[in-house]
């Protein structure tokens, strides 16, 4: 490398000399504590002594020099004290220096990578950056790389002895005290960090890395210390030293840099990951602005050379290796929780030979990427899901399904791309309806054909089914939009919103409209997931993460996961919803899931408005599952989810279908675990007796047409009287309602056939030949927002 101009940066033109006194300052000095004799001195002499000659003749005479004794026996102690320490660390200061050896810049570059790991601690998913090192000569490089260095990271490099103590201290309490890793300051003391990286946070590794500072200034030319400097440090892309950037950013080598392209480099130093210009331009040409402008100010290059300086395009990001496959999400996720957090650099986790120990059980993901990646034959080649399992009661991720391959598709189906998520949304408002002191026995409106206000169109359930007088149960369980439509009136939109955001939902709500209750709004799959399992832990809200602790090198914690959990609803609410959600995994929507699987399943159904997705939230007290299909254009704007494999987009067959798949393995010699008993304590109409139809009946039944629906109606009017029927009619009266429930439950069934293989019997609505018919699943294709499932 050619000899770099060296300049010093002086504030004056030589030392600061000592002024002489002057009169003014003679004469201040007189003027404050007036002249001074000789004379005056014997006078003030003689007044002590004068003085002195009256002391009490019954004090004794050697107190005072006994005090003084042990005065001057405790300094001596504490002086000696100071003494041995200096000494002691001059002893430790001459050992650590003459111990500390200058390794060669091949190995400056931290040797480990920084690893993710599943839940186990010993398997791993993968690493962060591949980091290709190249060391070479310094000799063909042109001048202006070495300055626009020196100009971004330490103007006052060739002048300094390579120690800024002050930024040593600095960064030494910053790393102690918040556990960051900040470095020195000067390019010496960058260039000594290199080696001493994942030891910067203790004091024997902050010593060291200033000894070797100190001795690397001492025994080493300034050129070799910045030829050392542009091969270690770390570039961003995976890139360690400045051969290997060249070719990262403008495929080609160092040596045929130009000054723009120097620039660039040398600008993103202090965050090349975060700054790089593929991630921020915007920060990227700040810094190249600086760099450039701080290289005409010290006569690295003139101003003509500045003007000429353009930005320049940089070449695309290659993907590694280590993303291909799926398990390139996981360490993408991993990566983004960490830096979101605020405790890791995207710098820290490609350099820092970190172990990552995540929340990810292999078994489930395994599980899980097999379902998900299971391809039915006439499944649209676009169709996209997503899914996520996660430990409600800790926030623990322990299974998503982004997608197959990162490096062919980025963007992830768990926790990136948007969906609608339609009627898994109507949990929230149940709840609002909870919160505000209505039974859930109280009968509403379930039929089609309805105007609330505000709204223009008439509101509609799927199929324009009339379910007649039904309660918030029954509404609940087959997901039935008048029915909450009403209730949304009464909460308003603006509180069920609310409602969604304290359970710990992210996505935009529209607070101004009544159809927010029939999930019109996007949302991720994560997102989603992240209401539910408030609402599945009794109101405790976790947050949802995948991280669970990041150790060193040395196995020190670094970070743990946010162990805490904060209350946000009342338990018992939370428990009426889930007792609500359980009847969709009996009789309603997801009729017979729950015995499937062997026990109590609290679910919801979602069909998004003109049939554009599609999703279904499941889970028990300790396991959540959430799946989603959603069908993009090349665009990436929804369409519309066709049915396939008999899985009709109405009636959310296959979310439900990916649901069960998973949860019958997983579960898989689990304890059978029951949800928490819920007490009503509501009012049949709320409180001021506005809400639905203001009347109710304890554990009615469902009813599977509309003659049955006028019969539920009836039966809820003649229990609602004070002067019930007697017992033998009551008798009669709920063993009818058991047989039309069962009657129920067998048609679900049967339509439940009908849609796995529309051959099963003639009587299918949808077998071949057949050109109507009518059934409880599906939805209206008329009007807006009035379709979810």
């Amino acid at each position: 490398m050619a000899s770099y101009t060296r300049r010093a940066h002086s504030g004056g033109n030589g030392p600061a000399l000592r002024q002489p006194r002057t009169a003014q300052s003679r004469a201040d000095h007189s003027a404050q504590e007036g002249p001074y004799t000789p004379q005056e001195s014997r006078s003030r002499h003689a007044s002590h002594k004068a003085s002195n000659s009256h002391r009490a003749p019954n004090r004794k005479k050697n107190t005072g020099k006994g005090k003084h004794r042990v005065l001057k026996w405790v300094l001596g102690i504490f002086f000696s004290l100071i003494g041995l320490g200096v000494l002691a660390g001059i002893a430790v200061f001459a050992y650590l220096y003459t111990t500390t050896e200058v390794p060669q810049p091949e190995k400056f570059a931290l040797a480990e990578k920084t690893t993710v790991y599943y839940a186990d601690g010993t398997t791993a998913i993968g690493s962060y950056a591949e980091q290709n090192r190249s060391i070479i000569s310094c000799e063909g490089l042109p001048d202006y790389i070495g300055n626009a260095i020196v100009a971004s990271e330490n103007r006052t490099f060739y002048t300094d002895k390579g120690l800024d103590l002050k930024g040593i201290a600095r960064a030494f309490i910053n790393n102690v005290t918040k556990g960051t890793r900040q470095g020195g300051s000067t390019i010496t003391q960058q260039y000594a960090e290199r080696y001493y990286m994942g030891e910067t946070t203790s004091y024997a590794g902050k010593a060291r890395e200033a000894i070797m500072a100190l001795k690397i200034a001492r025994t080493e030319s300034k050129d070799e210390v910045l030829c050392n400097y542009m091969n270690t440090i770390y570039l961003g892309r995976n890139s360690y030293g400045i051969q290997e950037a060249a070719k990262a950013y403008f495929n080609k080598d160092a040596k045929d840099l130009t000054l723009s392209e120097a620039a660039m480099i040398a600008g993103i130093i202090p965050s090349p990951s975060t700054w790089d210009p593929a991630d921020n331009a915007d920060m990227a040409k700040s810094r190249f602005k600086r760099v450039l402008n701080i290289m005409q100010e010290d006569g690295y290059i003139t101003a003509r050379q500045h003007t000429d300086a353009k930005f320049p395009q940089t070449a695309a990001v290659a993907q590694q290796n280590e993303y291909a496959g799926p398990n390139g999400y996981l360490l993408d996720m991993v990566r983004r929780e960490l830096v979101q957090s605020k405790a890791f650099t995207k710098e820290d986790l490609d350099t820092g030979g970190y172990k990552i120990i995540s929340t990810i059980d292999k078994g489930k993901q395994d599980l899980m990427q097999s379902i998900g990646d299971t391809r039915l034959n006439d499944m649209p080649e676009s169709l996209q899901i997503g899914g996520i399992a996660l430990n409600p009661k800790n926030g623990e991720v322990l299974s998503v399904y982004a997608g197959s391959d990162y490096l062919s598709k980025q963007l992830n189906n768990a926790d990136q791309a948007l969906f609608e998520p339609g009627s898994t949304m109507k949990p929230f408002a149940l709840l609002g309806a909870a919160q505000s002191g209505v039974s859930f026995d109280t009968l509403f409106n379930g039929n089609s054909h309805q105007h609330f206000t505000g709204l223009d169109q008439e509101v509609n359930n799927a199929l324009e089914n009339n379910w007649g007088s039904i309660n918030l149960y029954q509404a609940t369980a087959n997901s039935v939009n008048t029915v909450f439509m009403n209730v949304n009136e009464h909460l308003t939109p603006k509180r069920t919103a609310d409602i969604a955001h304290e359970a710990g939902i992210q996505g935009d709500i529209d607070e101004a409209s009544m159809y927010n209750v029939l999930g019109i709004n996007a949302l991720t799959v994560w997102d989603l997931a992240q209401g539910h399992s408030t609402i599945a832990n009794n109101g405790v809200k976790n947050t949802l993460h995948m991280v669970s602790k990041v150790l060193d090198s040395h196995n020190k914690d670094m970070y743990n996961a946010p162990s805490e959990g904060t209350k946000v609803f009342d338990a018992n609410d939370c428990a009426l919803v889930q007792k609500a959600m359980q009847g969709t995994t009996t009789y309603g929507t997801a009729a017979g899931t729950s015995a499937k699987l062997g026990r109590p399943i609290a679910g919801k159904s979602g069909t998004a408005n003109d049939e554009l997705a599609s999703s279904f939230v499941g889970y028990t007290p300790s396991m959540m599952n959430v799946w989603a299909i959603w069908n993009p254009d090349g665009n990436g704007n929804p369409q519309v989810v066709p049915a396939f494999s008999g899985y009709g987009i109405s009636s959310t067959g296959y979310p439900a279908h990916l649901f069960q798949e998973f949860m019958a393995q997983a579960l898989q010699g689990t304890a059978v675990e029951q949800f928490p008993t819920a007490k009503d304590n509501g009012k049949i109409g709320g409180p001021d007796g506005t809400w639905g139809l203001a009347r109710g009946q304890s554990g009615v039944q469902p009813y599977a047409n509309n003659q049955s629906n006028a019969n539920n109606q009836s039966n809820a009017n003649r229990q609602s009287t004070e002067d019930a029927q007697k017992q033998a009619e009551q008798d009669a009266q709920q063993k009818a309602a058991e047989e039309e429930a069962k009657k129920r439950q067998q048609a679900q069934e049967f339509a439940q056939q009908c849609l796995a293989n529309p051959s099963y019997s003639p009587e299918c609505p949808n077998y071949p030949g057949n050109t109507g018919g009518d059934g409880n699943d599906g939805n209206n294709t008329g009007g807006d927002n009035e379709n979810q499932r």
